[in-house]
C-alpha cells in the first residue's frame, strides 16, 4: 500500500496525513508514539533497510516440531535516526517484510557529535561523547573517533552505526558477539543511550 491510499488509523497517523506533523523531530519532540510504519514512510521517505541475519527457527509443539525462519532487520536513513526489528515467518520474504516493519516501529534518533580529543571539528561525524549499550550477553562502548577514522567495529554493529549516520567511532565489544541479534541490539541500546547524554552546555 503507498502512503497516498494510506487510511490512518490512529490519531497520531491522521496529525501526520493531514500535515499537522511535517516532521518526525516533531514526534520525539512531544513523546508521541509510533504506532503505524506509514507513519515512518511518510516522513521518512528515504530510509535505507538492510537484513542482518536470517536463521532457521523450531517450536516444539503437540503435534511436532514447527519451522519457522526468524530475520534481523535494520533501518536508517545515514543521518540521525535508525532501527532495529525481528520478524518469524514460514517463508522468507514474509520473515523480512515483518523484520523490516518491526525496525521502522522501533526507529530511535542518534544524537551524533564530534566528542573525540584528537578532532574537535564541531560537526556531527561521531559522537558526543562514549556511550555504552548491552543486550543478552553482549555489552558495547561506542568511543567517539576523529573525523577520517571510520567504523573499527564487527559487521553487525558497522551496519547499524552506518545506517545511523555515525561515520568515525571506536567501539569496545564483551560478551558473545557472534549472536547477531546481541550484537546489533546492544549497539542499538547504545545509540538510543546517546538521547540520554547531559552536555556541558546543558548543566
Amino acid at each position: 500500500m503507498s502512503v497516498e491510499e494510506w487510511i490512518p488509523r490512529t490519531k497520531v497517523g491522521r496529525m501526520v496525513k493531514e500535515g499537522r506533523i511535517t516532521s518526525i523531530e516533531e514526534l520525539f519532540a512531544n513523546n508521541l508514539r509510533i504506532t503505524e510504519v506509514e507513519i515512518v514512510d511518510h516522513l521518512l521517505p528515504e530510509l535505507e533497510q538492510e537484513v542482518l541475519d536470517i536463521n532457521l527457527v523450531q517450536k516444539q509443539t503437540a503435534a511436532g516440531e514447527r519451522s519457522r525462519f526468524r530475520a534481523i532487520a535494520i533501518v536508517g536513513n545515514r543521518d540521525g535516526y535508525v532501527g532495529l526489528g525481528t520478524g518469524k515467518a514460514v517463508h522468507v520474504v514474509s520473515a523480512i517484510e515483518k523484520a523490516v516493519k518491526s525496525a521502522k516501529l522501533n526507529i530511535i534518533p542518534v544524537r551524533r557529535g564530534c566528542g573525540s580529543w584528537e578532532c574537535a571539528c564541531g560537526a556531527p561525524h561521531s559522537l558526543p561523547t562514549k556511550v555504552e549499550g548491552k543486550r543478552g550477553s553482549v555489552r558495547i562502548e561506542l568511543i567517539p573517533g576523529p573525523r577520517g577514522l571510520g567504523i573499527v567495529a564487527g559487521e553487525a554493529a558497522r551496519i547499524v552505526l552506518e545506517l545511523a549516520g555515525v561515520q568515525d567511532v571506536w567501539t569496545r565489544t564483551y560478551g558473545e558477539t557472534r549472536t547477531t541479534l546481541s550484537f546489533a541490539g546492544a549497539t542499538f541500546e547504545a545509540l538510543r543511550n546517546t538521547n540520554k547524554i547531559v552536555l556541558p552546555s546543558m548543566w
